[in-house]
């Protein structure tokens, strides 16, 4: 069912659009950090994290305006805070040597898993809208 011209958008649409539009662009800006800046490694793995959950994220959104699941909310909810935690942690280490806080970024990427795992759920829970 894809919604005619005139239909509401979705907030969690928006909302994705947002947040996948984000990590998107922070993703590319550091990958060119890491070839210039970086000698750790930690910053390319915190910008492919970023570049491989943001079509992910956007995805959520799409499906979000054509279908209804509780999960997809807690999905979103989990993988940006999970990608907050777990990239803000590997670039403090990086930039500042200092970590945001013990366990953030096994905190971060647990999070990125359960938020997989809401998709899942989702998937099972999916109806039209």
């Amino acid at each position: 069912m894809i919604p005619t011209q005139g239909e509401p958008t979705s907030a969690l649409l928006r909302t994705c659009l947002i947040l996948g539009g984000i990590a998107g662009a922070a993703g590319v800006m550091l990958l060119a950090m890491a070839a210039h800046m970086d000698t750790t490694g930690l910053i390319e793995t915190a910008a492919q994290m970023l570049l491989f959950h943001a079509p992910a994220i956007l995805a959520i959104g799409a499906l979000s305006q054509t279908h209804q699941s509780p999960f997809l909310l807690y999905a979103l909810i989990l993988m940006v805070a999970g990608l907050a935690l777990f990239c803000g942690d590997l670039t403090s280490r990086a930039f500042a040597d200092r970590r945001l806080f013990p366990m953030s970024a096994p905190t971060g990427g647990t999070m990125v898993i359960i938020g997989w795992a809401a998709v899942v759920l989702a998937a099972l829970r999916i109806r039209p809208r």
